[in-house]
């Protein structure tokens, strides 16, 4: 028997210290190699850390809460003899597996940095954006009545007209409790005694989501519920609950420790302000036909199962003026810069540890369909705080939805590294001239940054404008 005392690894670059998040393992269990030990918390995410050992947990030298320098012991586990690696620091845990049965049954289930809500009448949030809830796993365990949502909600749409096959009539005692239910803010109809139709991915969203099927009112064609009446039940239980006004107790000041991703978001934005001179530039454009394109994409059996939102073009139509306009797609120092003839999309996330900034690795390399899974599986990632290290290093140009918080414009700061960034506002209906008549059409606003050492005034303008372009004429992409 021996003892092998695990350190604190660095599992991003440039890593000095983290925090323990929670433990999964006690004084006393036995682990299994790769069995998850802790989630630490970084300055760009929380990660697990898997045992480098087999063997009998002899003792922890951390409390969750504490921050530990890398390099320094959080546990000693004894084991049977030597271990291969017992000499190295563990190895950076990898990004979660992909799961296939949870990204189709979730593919509409969470809102990418996107506006779509201004097709359909709703406002979605921004990608990876929590409600202020705390992350949590996938598993999630049954309980009596329906859990609130984590996944991003939207105001919900107007109900659909449900096709359920005629019931029974109910009895008066039973409807007029029903119709009072109905009254209620927040309140579901009574069940019905109509058994539940639904294929097992909407089993498994509606779980995933905490839904009750059975409180949920189908609108198929044969009476079956479908991914957008779990959807709609979700969203209507998130507005309610978002309704709801905290209230102040008796304690008049919170303090709390900047730390973790407050501190390093904190950091960036002072360097960044405070050191690349920023130049922002606006213009509206009319998304009419980015909207119908978006809701075709919906239609086609091409995008079955991938979440589509306005998001998708524009992250397109960036790619498409970086090659025109490439200078606001490099990096500077006081020695040189560099332009990059390659794109790792960033987008902003704001989750409930913070504001974080993802990338798509060599997204100007992938084909629509192909982006619009990258984009949904970073959202899920970043809501669950599961984002790896290398997800946050190398970004080259970044775009942030401000529009999914009704926001029509902002000056977005630039992303340390990069020189430039994208603000999308909120797509909605606005008076606008259209072939000579002031006609309702669907109108956003893109406000952009740059960093006016390296970006001029010309190249800044004429990459907005052609992102504008796009955005007016989707069709172009196809070219």
């Amino acid at each position: 028997m021996s003892t092998e005392n695990f350190e604190l690894p660095d599992v991003g670059e440039g890593l000095t210290e983290a925090e323990i998040v929670s433990w999964h393992v006690k004084a006393g269990d036995t682990v299994e190699l790769n069995q998850t030990l802790c989630e630490i918390e970084t300055a760009k995410s929380i990660v697990e850390l898997p045992s480098p050992f087999e063997g009998r947990v002899v003792e922890l030298f951390a409390s969750e809460g504490q921050t530990v320098d890398v390099g320094k012991y959080i546990l000693s586990i004894e084991t049977a003899g030597a271990s291969s690696g017992s000499e190295a620091p563990a190895a950076a845990p990898e990004a979660p597996a992909a799961d296939p049965e949870f990204d189709a049954a979730q593919a509409d289930a969470a809102s990418t940095v996107s506006t779509e809500g201004a097709e359909s009448g709703a406002n979605s949030v921004l990608v990876g954006y929590g409600l202020g809830d705390a992350p949590t796993t996938r598993r999630r365990k049954k309980s009596a009545a329906p859990a609130q949502p984590t996944r991003p909600a939207q105001i919900p749409a107007p109900a659909q007209p449900s096709h359920r096959p005629p019931a029974q009539a109910q009895a008066p005692a039973a409807a007029g409790a029903q119709a009072q239910a109905q009254a209620r803010p927040g309140s579901v109809p009574a069940a019905s005694a109509s058994p539940i139709i639904a294929k097992p991915p909407i089993r498994k969203l509606a779980k995933d989501l905490g839904v009750d099927l059975s409180q949920v009112e189908p609108t198929g064609l044969a009476g079956e519920t479908t991914r957008d009446d779990v959807i709609r039940h979700a969203q209507q239980a998130s507005v309610f609950k978002n309704l709801e006004t905290p209230i102040w107790g008796e304690v008049r000041e919170e303090k709390h420790p900047v730390k973790g991703v407050r501190k390093a978001t904190a950091n960036a934005m002072v360097s960044s302000m405070f050191t690349a001179p920023h130049v922002t530039l606006f213009t509206d454009v009319d998304a009419t036909r980015t909207m119908e394109f978006v809701k075709r994409l919906k239609a086609s059996p091409d995008f079955a199962g991938v979440k589509v939102s306005p998001l998708l073009i524009v992250a397109r139509a960036v790619m498409w003026a970086i090659r025109r306009n490439p200078m606001v797609n490099a990096a500077w120092t006081d020695e040189e810069y560099t332009v990059k003839h390659y794109v790792n999309l960033g987008l902003a996330a704001a989750t409930p540890r913070g504001l974080i900034v993802p990338n798509i690795k060599d997204a100007h390399a992938m084909t629509l369909h192909q982006l619009a899974q990258a984009i949904e599986q970073l959202t899920y990632r970043a809501r669950d705080g599961k984002t790896p290290p290398t997800e946050m290093r190398d970004g080259t140009f970044t775009i942030t939805n401000i529009g999914v918080f009704g926001m029509d414009t902002g000056t977005p700061v630039i992303n340390p590294g990069e020189v430039g960034i994208l603000a999308l506002g909120t797509i909605k209906l606005k008076p606008w001239v259209f072939e000579d008549e002031v006609r309702p059409r669907m109108v956003t606003t893109l406000g952009a940054s740059f960093d006016h050492r390296l970006v001029d005034g010309d190249v800044a303008s004429r990459f907005l404008a052609d992102v504008a372009t796009i955005v007016e004429e989707p069709a172009l992409l196809l070219d």
